[in-house]
């Protein structure tokens, strides 16, 4: 079957259909649990990645290599739930990790802010005006976050298959329309396409693996053959690479380990 992820601002019902679509489907469900396992894979609190999403960009910077270090978790957290396929995922940048796989099929849900602002004042028991401003802050950091860690506007349609309003559709009417398209044939997974995410997750693990020793890594991986390109910035860039190759390869799934690394200029003149 298929991977569906779910991105919307807040209020705009995306929780409630996702779920609704996971239920009619018999699906998984995840959206928070990522940060869990994030947290507990790689020993760093909940409540920072947590509120990493809140205050992007300028909590990260307080990390050494903090966005780096936060998409590689993230990332490597959220596609080892979605190798298995069969999961609606509704939250944290689920599309900008799956732009490559087939079989993914991601959504956006959109609603008009009177609509938002009405759902926000009932949720929180605040004024209209309030209600207003908390949702626009809400987006405007959104679409900071996703920019600034992706250089991708979260709001661009063209990032989606699928793209609903919420205007004149009901939380089942666009159900409905994603259950639909969750069955077509050019959604389903193949062998080849579930190839791609089990590499996606694979490399997104050997990143996260490496990055106490080189935050900035490209690592893509060909049926656990793993490819590591970066810059070196050490006398002995061949010790470097030895030592990424050797703890690269006790990654599980791991075959063969390829390094390049390109020398760096240490010396300002």
């Amino acid at each position: 079957m298929a991977i569906i992820t779910i991105s919307r601002g807040s209020d705009s019902q995306g929780k409630e259909i996702a779920e609704n679509v996971a239920h009619r489907l018999g699906f998984g469900c995840i959206s928070r649990e990522i940060l869990l396992d994030a947290s507990e894979i790689f020993n760093v609190p909940e409540l920072k990645l947590e509120r990493a999403i809140h205050d992007a960009p300028s909590l990260l910077d307080r990390f050494s290599s903090g966005k780096e270090r936060y998409i590689a978790y993230v990332q490597t957290a959220l596609l080892k739930l979605l190798r298995e396929d069969n999961i609606v995922y509704h939250g944290l940048a689920g599309h900008f990790f799956v732009q490559r796989v087939p079989h993914a099929l991601k959504v956006r849900i959109t609603a008009d802010m009177g609509d938002r602002v009405r759902l926000e004042m009932a949720r929180r028991a605040i004024s209209e005006k309030e209600a207003r401003r908390l949702l626009r802050e809400d987006d405007e950091q959104r679409q900071r976050w996703s920019l600034w860690l992706h250089g991708i506007d979260t709001s661009d349609p063209m990032l989606y298959d699928l793209v609903l309003h919420l205007k004149h559709l009901s939380v089942e009417d666009a159900a409905d329309i994603i259950c639909h398209t969750a069955q077509l044939d050019r959604f389903q997974a193949t062998e080849p396409s579930r190839q791609i995410i089990r590499d996606l997750a694979l490399a997104a693990e050997v990143r996260a693996e490496l990055m106490e020793m080189i935050p900035s890594l490209d690592v893509s991986s060909e049926s656990g053959n793993v490819h590591i390109h970066g810059k070196a910035n050490t006398f002995d860039p061949a010790k470097l690479a030895l030592d990424l190759r050797k703890r690269a390869a006790g990654v599980r799934g791991v075959k063969n380990v390829d390094v390049v690394l390109e020398p760096v200029n240490i010396f300002n003149g």
